[in-house]
């Protein structure tokens, strides 16, 4: 299973990089199509973090998301933090599908077949990465260490107070 990251990792985060480097080097090709969803990101980020400064500039945006796809994507290839990796390209595709793949608006039947073909590429990217994102690679996840964590304290809580009730007890036939 270890070969197998090491291949398919870089494997998905290829399109990320260099989607990602023409994003940042050429943000002016893709600011049309961003715009629906750039002049959505102020208000949306001003009713998550209120008070964080964040550009309102579409080209900026768009260089912003190809930033963390780049990064994402080079530390996901490496195997460095690949599930945080992995959802924060996730995060980044959902924009980037809504934005520059919605088949349902175009009225050209070919161009219609074209971006519903991307569309649903990036829906199975999509379902990759959320994939890498669960991938605990054989060890236990934070929700199953928290489960079982708990589990234990319980069962240690429980030895301990029966230990202090039988320590009473002596404690009682001593003093009478």
């Amino acid at each position: 299973m270890t070969a197998i990251r090491l291949i398919a990792r870089p494997m998905l985060a290829s399109m990320f990089v260099v989607g990602g480097v023409d994003a940042v080097r050429n943000p002016e090709a893709k600011t049309p199509k961003a715009e629906k969803v750039t002049r959505q990101v102020p208000d949306l980020v001003a009713r998550v973090a209120p008070g964080l400064p964040v550009p309102t500039d579409p080209e900026t945006l768009v260089r912003i998301n190809g930033g963390v796809q780049v990064l994402a994507g080079l530390t996901l290839a490496t195997g460095r933090f690949p599930r945080l990796s992995a959802l924060a390209l996730a995060a980044s595709l959902l924009p980037t599908t809504y934005a520059g793949h919605s088949f349902w608006e175009e009225k050209d039947k070919t161009a219609r077949a074209g971006q519903r073909i991307q569309f649903f590429k990036n829906v199975s990217m999509l379902g990759g990465l959320l994939l890498a994102g669960v991938d605990t690679a054989g060890k236990p996840g934070i929700a199953w260490r928290a489960r079982h964590g708990a589990h234990d304290v319980r069962r240690e809580a429980k030895a301990l107070a029966k230990q202090a009730r039988a320590e009473a007890r002596v404690a009682k036939a001593h003093l009478t």
